[in-house]
């Protein structure tokens, strides 16, 4: 399987939107939110991705065929820290799921942006804690930093590590 990560324009803006549709309601089985009105989760956040300089939206293809995104961040929306990078959203579609494919594509992602990076997950979805466990790993050769938070009523763990310059290496 070829992996390739691509940052996503403004014409593809509709498909990431239909992509957050599918993972939102994946993540019904962690969260308790609700489908709008007009039978839409919706992500306000999305036109954001084209025009704050410290967000980048990105699709994740497998075979030239679309198989999740990746929305990064510039600055923790849980801290203060305006350094630090953030998976704000990660999704990779079941079909592509288990065969090394979110993996491949975190670490494209964080090879691209160097320095602090943290990653979000709650506790209650092992599967993801498991996931990014072990992607980190796979990217640093050492188990990260692991804090554990409560954010707006909801039990979170907070991976932290760095993405060095390999070449100085």
């Amino acid at each position: 399987m070829q992996v390739e990560v691509v940052k996503a324009t403004i014409e593809q803006k509709p498909v990431l939107a239909n992509l957050l549709e599918l993972y939102a309601y994946d993540f019904t089985e962690f969260c308790d939110f609700d489908i709008g009105d007009d039978g839409f989760y919706g992500y306000e956040r999305l036109p954001l991705y084209w025009t704050e300089p410290t967000r980048f939206p990105y699709l994740i293809y497998v075979d030239k065929k679309i198989a999740g995104f990746i929305l990064v961040q510039k600055g923790s929306p849980i801290s203060d820290d305006t350094t630090v990078w953030d998976i704000s959203e990660f999704f990779v579609m079941k079909k592509y799921k288990r065969h090394g494919v979110g993996t491949a594509a975190a670490i494209k992602i964080w090879e691209q942006f160097k320095g602090p990076w943290q990653v979000r997950v709650l506790v209650g979805n092992h599967i993801a804690c498991s996931f990014w466990l072990q992607a980190i790993k796979k990217f640093t050769s050492v188990t990260p930093a692991k804090t554990e938070a409560t954010i707006k009523g909801e039990d979170w763990i907070i991976y932290t590590f760095e993405s060095k310059d390999r070449s100085s290496l």
